[in-house]
């Protein structure tokens, strides 16, 4: 598996995933230390919670890097266009470089970029035809973290048993109202903000259309195409395998259509 790497120069956009990884940096020390492993080392739930709350949280971590540094599809300087597809093609008028047609040139990047989707300053990077699918699992597993955080700071108060073993002198026992409380704001938020762009994001992929084709409201007239919604998620995570649409360190391999995915179920 050779996965590489992918930089955009941008110190506001550096900003905004260090701000991304703050939270998630904030929720995987102090929701373990606060409600997870008390809670187990004193029997009160179940070792599997712990591990799907720790799978969670490395799964979501993986998309956000794999999503800020992977290619979204840049195109090379010089393209080697085959002369099938030459009429698929057309030249920007910013760059002056010939690129497939549904590319977009990202300002922010400098670049043309293969079915570009939107530039997103969480990741620092764009989203495109090449690392779509990684954006799409960062915002899912966004959204099953800072659930998981929700239902955790709510039982913490609601339903979970008192700890006995606590130690009165640290600072987190000091301070649990106020650390859980900021726990629970940013996992409202990023639940709210991350369900809402992941419905964006999933219809976008049904109807075949990106967020600049929706916001220049011209993808009607020349992509209408319909698909299955089997068939629209293995074209964007580049594999057949369902399974594989959940892992994000793995590469993407353009695939052929096939009768099967067409098919509406």
């Amino acid at each position: 598996m050779k996965l590489r790497l992918h930089f955009v120069v941008d110190p506001m956009g550096w900003l905004c995933v260090s701000m991304v990884f703050g939270i998630w940096l904030y929720n995987t020390l102090f929701i373990p230390k606060l409600v997870l492993l008390p809670h187990y080392n004193e029997g009160h739930i179940p070792w599997a919670i712990v591990v799907c709350y720790y799978i969670a949280s490395g799964l979501c971590i993986a998309a956000l890097f794999r999503a800020s540094t992977a290619d979204p599809g840049r195109l090379p300087v010089d393209p080697q266009i085959p002369h099938s597809e030459r009429e698929h093609w057309e030249l920007c008028n910013k760059c002056n470089l010939m690129r497939p047609k549904r590319s977009h040139h990202c300002s922010r990047c400098g670049h043309c970029v293969r079915k570009m989707d939107h530039h997103c300053p969480w990741i620092n990077n764009c989203v495109g035809e090449d690392n779509h699918w990684l954006f799409l699992q960062l915002c899912f597993y966004a959204q099953v973290l800072s659930l998981f955080t929700l239902v955790l700071d709510f039982c913490q108060y609601y339903y979970f048993q008192p700890l006995t073993g606590l130690d009165q002198e640290k600072f987190t026992t000091h301070h649990e109202l106020a650390l859980l409380r900021v726990s629970a704001l940013m996992g409202l938020v990023m639940f709210a903000g991350m369900t809402s762009l992941f419905y964006t994001q999933m219809t976008g992929i049904l109807s075949d259309t990106t967020t600049i084709e929706k916001m220049a409201q011209f993808s009607n007239e020349i992509f209408g195409s319909k698909k299955s919604w089997q068939w629209a998620l293995a074209e964007v995570c580049g594999t057949r395998w369902k399974l594989l649409w959940l892992i994000p360190l793995r590469s993407r391999q353009p695939i052929q259509a096939s009768h099967h995915f067409r098919t509406h179920v």
